[in-house]
């Protein structure tokens, strides 16, 4: 059933930036607040950076063209906005860079207001960059670490705090140093520096800009401390410039085709993302190619490229250690909204608000609890890659016990497959905030769920899936898991509610067969009336889970076997 959001909650942000001018309509309705659901989108693809330095590369006032460009979608912008009854005072244009710094910028602002009497807010530079930050943590989970945002005309770096635990947003007080590199200036800067000669002078400048900059944003001796332990700090990468160059990571990916196209939380490790002669001989072959060249990478990003690379190969050595890069859609909309919410709403999970909206009968959380007592929580013989009770956290299974019957309408021929799909191109595609690997496992869970058999047409993506899990283990608990959601189904097909809870019950304990390996010893306790012959596939699913032809790869080495032991209990209620 399609939503229905009340016009009160609608909020219209315009990102006025120096390579395009964006147009949004979210929603910030409970309950699903917190991911911000996006009704309408538009990119205008003026740049007023070029605007500013074209043809002549010297600075110049905003020309009426461009002017009357942008006024003319400024009001279609506004028939939208009057289309979906968004309230007057829920509009805001926001301006950057190439706005603030514009010879012209009261004139051209000026304009804006009388066509469409709107008020352009220009935002501060420590400001865009402080906006900038809650659009990053927007975006994840959770965040911690350094965050850089790379526009048109600037770069903003700062560092960022965001574990649900405290739930506020913690950051620099200054909220972001800025500095003019952005990736349309930074080719400008680029391509001068190499008719002059001056290539290493720009580089040193840029090394001295950040390196003062990291100084003077005094990040916190507890970030510090995690990146001792962990060898080295995460950084968010956010912004056109930096997206165009996590695409074409994407596209040289070990797993081809890569299967998750959006670039919100795709993660790299620091080796992967300091490739730079790689990078940029892609980017070159894509401008090259007569065909369809990069997934998302237009010709203007392709180009953009070499400047980005050289920002990119300063970064590497004015930063200290960076042990992996994680890519953020969250800007300066995204963040605009974010900061409109409390506490108690950014704190959510972004999977489990988003799939709490299905109507799953889940009384209490029960199915979850159901799954997490089938994880063993005693110490037992286990692998030490094996990390799986920091894997299927809560918030996951939550998610996946929130989705649990969703599919239960479709065809037998398409549960499978579409259950697959579902964080790609299904019911939880447009979902801001999720993680890849998040992504991964609840498709993968809720594909094992109703039994894994995916038609040819899925099957090359199902193994590219699988490829991005991390380990073979992960692999096993995903099947494991799956089978056991598949019983709870059986037991509850209508889900778990009030008049019926207690028919079922689990316990489990990490162990060892009679030869010494390891196994998983599974009770299963069905409530008196309850048991039924009718579960007896259902229960040998599991227990089939641990036979080695189920096992990925016997090359690995051993996985786990599965004791299933079933019981009755007296009481239906008792559980």
């Amino acid at each position: 059933m399609a939503t229905i959001y009340n016009p009160q909650h609608l909020r219209a942000v315009v990102d006025m930036g120096s390579n395009g001018i964006r147009f949004s309509i979210s929603s910030l309705q409970p309950p699903t607040a917190r991911i911000m659901p996006t009704l309408y989108q538009h990119r205008e693809a003026i740049s007023l950076y070029d605007a500013q330095y074209f043809p002549t590369g010297q600075r110049q006032p905003i020309d009426d063209a461009t002017i009357s460009a942008v006024c003319a979608a400024f009001q279609q912008f506004q028939r939208t906005c009057l289309d979906f009854s968004v309230p007057e005072d829920g509009v805001k244009v926001l301006a950057t860079e190439a706005t603030r710094t514009a010879m012209n910028s009261d004139d051209f602002r000026a304009s804006i207001k009388q066509a469409v009497g709107w008020d352009v807010t220009m935002l501060a530079k420590e400001e865009e960059g402080r906006v900038g930050a809650m659009g990053v943590a927007s975006s994840l989970p959770d965040v911690s670490g350094l965050v850089m945002d790379l526009g048109g005309g600037s770069t903003q770096l700062s560092w960022l705090i965001n574990t649900r635990n405290p739930a506020n947003v913690q950051m620099p007080e200054q909220g972001a140093v800025s500095m003019p590199y952005g990736a349309a200036a930074m080719s400008r800067r680029v391509a001068e520096a190499e008719r002059n000669g001056t290539t290493a002078e720009l580089k040193q400048e840029v090394q001295r800009a950040v390196s003062d900059a990291y100084a003077s944003l005094k990040v916190p001796a507890s970030l510090q401390d995690i990146a001792k332990i962990e060898r080295g700090f995460t950084l968010y990468l956010s912004g056109g410039g930096f997206r165009g160059w996590g695409y074409v990571l994407m596209s040289r990916h070990a797993v081809q085709p890569y299967p998750i196209p959006v670039i919100n939380g795709f993660c790299c490790s620091r080796a992967q993302f300091l490739d730079i002669t790689s990078v940029q001989h892609a980017a070159v072959a894509s401008l090259e190619d007569d065909g369809d060249g990069i997934f998302r990478v237009s010709d203007r990003r392709a180009g953009q490229v070499p400047a980005v690379a050289f920002l990119v190969n300063a970064l590497a050595e004015a930063l200290p250690e960076i042990k992996e890069v994680r890519f953020c859609q969250g800007g300066v909309r995204e963040g605009h909204l974010f900061s409109q919410l409390p506490d108690e709403t950014r704190s959510q999970h972004p999977l489990v608000v988003a799939t709490e909206t299905f109507d799953t009968p889940n009384t209490s959380g029960a199915i979850t609890k159901l799954l997490l007592s089938a994880l063993p929580n005693s110490d037992g013989k286990k692998h030490p890659a094996d990390h799986y009770s920091a894997t299927f956290t809560q918030d996951v299974l939550e998610a996946f016990a929130n989705l649990l019957y969703h599919h239960a309408t479709h065809s037998k021929d398409l549960q499978s497959s579409s259950a697959l799909r579902s964080t790609t191109s299904g019911v939880l595609a447009s979902v801001h905030g999720v993680l890849h690997e998040n992504r991964v496992l609840l498709a993968l869970l809720l594909c094992q769920r109703w039994g894994g058999d995916v038609p040819p047409t899925d099957q090359q993506f199902k193994h590219a899936m699988e490829q991005l899990v991390d380990s073979p283990w992960t692999l096993w608990w995903i099947n494991y898991l799956g089978a056991v959601a598949a019983l709870i189904a059986a037991v509850y097909p209508a889900g778990v509610t009030a008049s019926n809870t207690g028919r079922l019950a689990f316990s489990a304990v990490r162990g060892e067969t009679e030869k010494g390996e390891p196994e998983v010893k599974l009770r299963v306790v069905f409530a008196k009336g309850a048991q039924s012959s009718g579960f007896a596939k259902d229960v040998q699913a599991v227990e089939k889970v641990g036979k080695k032809k189920r096992w990925n790869s016997v090359k690995i080495g051993l996985l786990y076997w599965v004791d299933v032991k079933t019981a009755a209990y007296h009481d239906l209620y008792a559980l």
